[in-house]
């Protein structure tokens, strides 16, 4: 027996919300459920009541999970970590602590590596190398096209052997809408979701948004129909093939506003936002500040507000951070010249735990969208439950702390949340039966 987790209130929406032990095993899977009533008194430290063969066993380790809840590993969607190619600014070992510190059981990788994750070479370097020295599980999404070019599909069952989890062109939209249905209709024979970045190019000059603080700053501005155009024609193209379809950052009310009448109309498309954008709007620009650019752009305060609305009524069913390490080389120039991008992995949880001490959404809702969904998304594993892979997330809801990116795990610091004071964290993230962080 490898662990226990005893006294564990577990907050498994729709399945479980119970004060129960946890019994793990030696293949790091959930072997039991047991309220903690069950167990016998004058048990030692490291021993467990008879299992079902009537043997006593040993645990490696228990854990007393009182006072925090314990929650299904919380999975990020939406990640870049920079290997291969950019390894300055980040790399797989170092993505993935930040991931652990930020209560992340596992991560999806997006595929603007250098090279691009457009074969089998690359998807497999990825997953091997999250297998030597990944601390929490990694999920390669392969590109759409090759090169993210838009122009020829790449060998989407060549990908999916090798490993990849979804597809997407992130970082630029699939300009062509009969490449995208193709790219749609492809995917469907290997289970690859299809996550969208939605950007008309034609309306993306800019490089913050649109409106009364870019015109006050002198700045060149990104309207929210760059975004809310491309989305409106991808849910077209969903509903003309049947296929699902994930909206990567949204961050415009338009586009909430689009997704959630198409939701009603029984349009099978999914759609993620960033904590950035339920919690900052264009103000934090400020005097040129870098480390709030990013695309999407932040935008006004009405749009934070139709974000918000969304997560609350389930318009948005995930919650990704779009990590997007840069070191000082692209984050410390003028603001036109500096790279789009912020990280945030062990920002995330924090920022999603303020929605629901502002009554926003539940606590249930918040790990629905930061865990549950996502794992439906991509067709893994959900929940804590008998049989599926102890990936779990202890949370100190509680725990009132600092952030400071200088003190981080993740090799970039451009973040706009550096000095922010968060109220619950993290405590123990268990990958496979493991503890890969605690406090």
């Amino acid at each position: 027996m490898r662990l226990i987790i005893k006294n564990a209130h577990v907050m498994d929406p729709g399945h479980l919300d119970a004060v129960v032990d946890i019994y793990i095993d030696d293949e790091g899977k959930i072997l039991r459920l047991e309220p903690p009533a069950l167990e016998k008194a004058g048990r030692g430290p490291g021993e467990l009541k008879r299992g079902p063969s009537g043997k006593e066993a040993i645990a490696d380790r228990i854990i007393d999970a009182s006072g925090y809840i314990v929650t299904p590993g919380l999975i990020d969607m939406h990640v870049h970590l920079r290997e291969p190619g950019e390894e300055y600014k980040e790399t797989i070992e170092t993505g993935t602590r930040a991931a652990a510190a930020g209560g992340f059981t596992a991560v999806c990788c997006m595929p603007n590596t250098f090279p691009v994750n457009d074969n089998r070479q690359v998807t497999e370097y990825i997953v091997h190398k999250a297998a030597q020295c990944g601390s929490v599980r990694v999920y390669p999404v392969a590109a759409i096209s090759r090169g993210l070019k838009g122009e020829a599909l790449c060998d989407y069952g060549e990908l999916k052997e090798a490993g990849a989890i979804a597809l997407s062109d992130d970082g630029r939209p699939v300009v062509s809408a009969q490449l995208m249905r193709r790219a749609l209709e492809y995917s469907r024979p290997m289970k690859l979701p299809v996550i969208s970045h939605c950007e008309e190019i034609a309306l993306s000059g800019g490089v913050m948004n649109e409106g009364p603080v870019a015109t006050r700053l002198g700045l060149s501005g990104i309207p929210n129909a760059a975004e809310s155009i491309m989305v409106m024609r991808d849910i077209t193209l969903c509903e003309l093939t049947g296929v699902p379809v994930h909206i990567a950052h949204v961050s415009a009310r338009e586009s909430v506003a689009a997704i959630r009448e198409a939701k009603a109309r029984g349009v099978p498309l999914t759609a993620e936002t960033a904590p950035h954008y339920f919690s900052l709007t264009d103000e934090a620009v400020g005097a040129y500040r870098t480390h709030s650019k990013m695309y999407p752009p932040l935008r006004a305060f009405k749009d934070r507000e139709a974000i918000r609305q969304g997560l609350a009524d389930d318009t948005i069913d995930a919650i990704a951070t779009d990590h997007a390490p840069h070191s000082v080389l692209e984050k410390d120039l003028e603001f036109d010249a500096a790279a789009n991008g912020i990280i945030g992995l062990e920002t995330s949880l924090g920022l999603g735990l303020r929605l629901v001490a502002e009554g926003v959404m539940t606590f249930a809702q918040l790990i629905e969208k930061m865990s549950i969904h996502p794992a439906q998304i991509l067709g893994l594993p959900v929940g804590i439950r008998v049989g599926n892979p102890a990936d779990i997330t202890i949370i100190d809801p509680d725990a009132s702390y600092v952030y400071r990116a200088a003190n981080g795990f993740s090799k970039s610091r451009n973040t706009p949340f550096d000095g922010w004071e968060f109220k619950g964290r993290a405590k123990f993230t268990i990958v496979d039966g493991r503890v890969v962080f605690e406090v």
